[in-house]
């Protein structure tokens, strides 16, 4: 799989090692967006960037880090066809996938440390959406995405 990862100047230290175990230890290839510092910048930014990858279909998922998770996951929610989820623990992570088909993973560097962040990411790679309930919903969100804004499935 594809993998677009991003980060702001607060997530960019986790991005880089999560990129590394995405790569190394999942054998995925990812498409780094962004930062590439510590550099203080904008989250919006990046968080666009890894949704449009995913929206666009140049990347299967997306994960984005910055310290919370909670403003790219609302910034990358603007972007049609993108179910951003924040995922700060297993759960929401495999719930996400499970039952919403999530295809952005928000998650935040002040919250989590690099163990929970692999196990997280671990989850929900290998998470896929289930049930004619849960695709109908899915169905349903993208059905109103395309009525407001034009979604891109």
């Amino acid at each position: 799989m594809k993998i677009a990862i991003g980060a702001d100047h607060g997530g960019y230290e986790m991005k880089e090692r999560m990129k590394k175990y995405i790569t190394e230890e999942l054998g995925h290839e990812c498409v780094d967006v962004g930062t590439f510092s510590t550099k203080r910048c904008d989250y919006p930014d990046y968080a666009f960037m890894v949704a449009e990858a995913v929206s666009s279909k140049k990347c299967d998922y997306g994960i984005m880090i910055d310290a919370v998770g909670i403003g790219s996951s609302i910034m990358a929610n603007k972007v049609p066809g993108v179910r951003a989820a924040v995922a700060n623990e297993i759960y929401s992570a495999r719930n996400s996938k499970l039952h919403n088909g999530s295809n952005v993973l928000c998650m935040g560097s002040l919250i989590i440390g690099d163990g929970v962040a692999k196990e997280i990411i671990k989850i929900w790679m290998e998470t896929d959406l289930a049930g004619d309930r849960n695709i109908k919903r899915v169905n349903q969100i993208c059905s109103i995405e395309s009525r407001i804004l034009g979604c891109r499935k």
